[in-house]
């Protein structure tokens, strides 16, 4: 596999990349993403910073007005979904715009619940392979 050269190869490298106050907020919700899911495995992947546990946890990018925040999230309760909406982009994404305070309670319970959605999969699909 060929990596560009512009392909940061870890976490610090792509928060390096990013002016001071960016870097800043890049930091604080990798902080929050290792607190949440302290098992999670660090990577880049699609050129950004990515945490995995038992599949693809999370990923987040910094954009030139906002932060990107993947994969679409579809549990949680009614009160989660419409605090989710305010920042809803494409296909299900979260944008944080940066002229707006980041809201990483909000990351922290994202985090937390798709690390409850990964764990029933990984539930699920064993449950599927003892079944005669």
């Amino acid at each position: 596999m060929t990596v560009k050269p512009n392909t940061p190869k870890n976490i610090d490298e792509y928060i390096a990349g990013f002016p001071a106050d960016i870097q800043a907020i890049l930091q604080k919700i990798r902080v929050t993403v290792q607190k949440a899911a302290p098992d999670a495995q660090e990577s880049i992947s699609y050129q950004i910073p990515a945490f995995t546990l038992h599949g693809q946890l999370v990923y987040f990018a910094a954009f030139k007005n906002h932060i990107g925040f993947y994969p679409p999230v579809t549990g949680g309760d009614r009160q989660f979904k419409k605090a989710i909406a305010v920042y809803a982009g494409p296909k299900g994404n979260l944008k944080f715009p940066l002229d707006q305070p980041i809201p990483y309670p909000l990351i922290e319970k994202i985090v937390k619940i798709r690390v409850k959605e990964n764990l029933a999969s990984v539930r699920a699909k064993g449950k599927k392979k003892q079944t005669p």
